[in-house]
């Protein structure tokens, strides 16, 4: 017998006050046997999913976060560049250093406050927006909130990103002498910026990171996140270092666009080096995130079966199972699908001879030791599993008792090959021998157990047969008549209709696998329009180079091929790096931190490459198609 209890607590009661009494409950009662559940997870698969979504919007907020970084500097660079004439003159009529820095910051500030009001106004009307508009896809509250914390929070990190990444671009321009101001175009040479300066923008990097951790849903997601980006910056200036190095040593080529764009990577003041950092953390993240967001789809919807099933049937005595399967594939017809499994209670007593009583049971797998547990033998392996570690059975087996454990499962309780486990079945200790380790899918909606034993372990024991029945185009009708043959023929099975309970949770993981997409989608559009910044902000630096080289005799579509040569080059270069960098970073998020399976799925990593590649390489040539019309006076004046 098992008792089953619902307790309704006081209006008002808080979810961390349910997890308290929960957790005081297992912990002061450890050996009764208790299950708990309280409404906050009333449902732990869909709960698991909804925390990986929660994962999830933590590296979106993260990658929307950094690339908006990087476009901050981008773009105080480019408006920098653009007002050297401003600064040199400045610096001619005797304006120190710190004066034209305190200048453009208070610019740059007053830009960034603009930004930030509009964005506020924004994110200020985006709950209502989004509950008009998504109404008929994700189930959004009615009622929507104002919550000024919040605001609060995006303002605080708006500002600290717009100080950490605009400082070094400051620094760099505050040093640099007048004449150098008047001759070159651009703040990319190899002037760096006061050591005053890179310490402040390594403490205001740093308050960003604890910021970002602190507020995070998952505070070891993030801090992994952001140190991988960190390396990923030091290795991007390897990267870059090294296609400067190969340009270099380049054989001479016949063809002068690809000869003009082999020295346009290797000469002075190259855009190499921020180009490739730029679009190379940029296309990381954006491969990173696509494969993260494939796999979490694939996990979510792609697991779920095309078809429900319409009935469960429970307690099917074993002396009756054969005339209850041919009742039910009769009055069901050809079409349908009968699954059945044979079912025992049992509880888990001992791991490796140790009582579970004297043992300190881990939060995560703690459940599979609490209380009983479906069990079940099977002479196969079961179906939506997948063998992982060691051996299945012989069919003819019959030696010391053998067990399957669900992969996850054992790993959270420190089962491995070769150990044993005692389970208590009808009053009597059985020990099995872990034969091997399944990797369960839950999110199937099939019968599936922690535990499946050899045959021979219940021989002779009695049990009863756990049964699912799909049929993929009953009506309403034909499922009534189903339920009232059951009944009157076995009056002892129970039989619960699930299609329709099942049906509503494939369309809440639908409209989650939605939101995961729009998510994503957010942190996609930014990181597309930062790449493309990237390059159109040096832009400006090809002013120089295409009224010199025309005036030497190079035609537009000489010079609009070399640079065509010289993104795809590097974007080729970077690419590579993006697609190993970020395959790397979503297989360790994907298995490691949120234990799911991983797929590498080549075509949406090679889709996000191609497509922001040529975003970003268009949008870096529309610039200079521009430019390469400028009039050759005003810049020869100015050599």
């Amino acid at each position: 017998m098992e008792y089953i209890y619902k307790i309704r607590t006081p209006v008002g009661t808080t979810p961390d006050e349910l997890r308290a009494i929960e957790e005081r409950a297992n912990t002061e009662y450890r050996t009764s046997g208790w299950s708990i559940r309280n409404r906050g997870n009333a449902a732990p698969s869909l709960s698991a999913n909804i925390e990986r979504f929660a994962q999830f919007l933590t590296l979106v907020g993260l990658t929307a976060l950094v690339t908006g970084g990087v476009g901050v500097a981008n773009a105080v660079r480019a408006f920098l560049d653009s007002k050297r004439n401003v600064i040199a003159t400045f610096k001619c009529l005797g304006a120190p250093g710190g004066f034209v820095t305190l200048v453009y910051l208070i610019q740059i500030l007053a830009i960034a406050i603009i930004g930030i009001v509009a964005g506020l106004l924004l994110a200020s009307a985006m709950p209502w927006l989004a509950a008009w508009g998504l109404s008929g896809v994700v189930p959004l509250p009615e009622s929507q909130g104002f919550y000024p914390g919040a605001l609060a929070l995006a303002t605080i990190f708006a500002l600290v990103t717009t100080l950490a990444f605009a400082i070094l671009p400051l620094g760099r321009a505050r040093d640099i002498p007048a004449t150098d101001l008047f001759r070159d175009q651009s703040f990319d040479g190899e002037t760096r910026p006061r050591p005053a300066y890179l310490a402040a923008a390594l403490i205001l990097i740093a308050i960003l990171a604890a910021l970002a951790i602190e507020t995070s849903f998952s505070r070891n997601l993030a801090a992994l996140f952001l140190g991988g980006i960190a390396f990923s910056f030091a290795v991007l200036r390897a990267v870059s270092l090294f296609v400067q190095w190969i340009a270099r040593r380049a054989p001479r080529v016949r063809s002068t666009s690809l000869r003009l764009a082999i020295g346009n990577i290797h000469r002075p003041g190259a855009l190499t080096p921020s180009v490739v950092l730029s679009l190379g953390l940029g296309l990381t993240l954006l491969v990173a995130l696509a494969l993260i967001d494939g796999n979490l789809r694939n996990q979510i919807s792609g697991n779920l079966p095309e078809q429900a099933p319409n009935f469960f049937f429970v307690d099917i005595q074993n002396d009756v199972i054969g005339d209850f399967s041919d009742l039910v594939t009769q009055e069901a017809g050809p079409s349908a699908e009968l699954q059945r499994v044979p079912m025992l209670r049992g509880r888990i007593v001992e791991l490796n001879g140790q009582d579970i009583a004297t043992m300190d049971l881990p939060p995560e797998g703690g459940w599979v030791l609490r209380g009983d547990r479906g069990i079940t033998y099977s002479v196969e392996v079961p179906e939506n599993s997948t063998l992982v570690e060691g051996e299945w059975w012989p069919v003819d087996y019959s030696g010391e008792p053998l067990v399957s454990f669900s992969a996850e499962e054992a790993g959270e309780i420190g089962l491995g090959i070769g150990d044993t486990v005692t389970v208590n079945v009808l009053g009597r200790n059985i020990t099995a021998r872990v034969a091997n380790l399944r990797q369960v899918q839950w999110e199937s909606l099939a019968i599936n157990f922690v535990m499946v034993f050899s045959p021979n372990t219940f021989a002779g024991a009695p049990h009863a047969w756990l049964a699912t029945l799909t049929m993929p185009d009953a009506d309403t009708a034909t499922e009534a008549d189903i339920l009232r043959s059951v009944t009157q023929a076995f009056p002892t099975v129970t039989s619960v209709r699930v299609k329709d309970a099942i049906d509503l949770v494939n369309r809440l993981i639908g409209q989650l696998a939605t939101a995961i997409r729009a998510a994503a989608a957010v942190a996609l559009v930014a990181s597309v329009l930062v790449l493309g910044g990237a390059l159109a902000a040096g832009n400006r630096a090809r002013v120089h180079d295409a009224v010199v080289l025309k005036m030497l005799g190079a035609t537009r579509n000489m010079l609009i091929g070399a640079f065509s040569l010289e993104y795809l080059m590097l974007g080729a270069a970077t690419a590579l790096f993006a697609l190993l960098a970020g395959g790397v970073a979503a297989w360790f998020v994907i298995a490691q931190i949120m234990n799911l399976p991983w797929q590498l799925l080549p075509g949406v990593a090679a889709g996000t490459l191609l497509t922001a590649l040529v975003l970003t390489v268009g949008f870096g040539l529309a610039g200079t198609w521009r430019i390469l019309g400028q009039k050759a006076a005003p810049v020869l004046r100015n050599l």
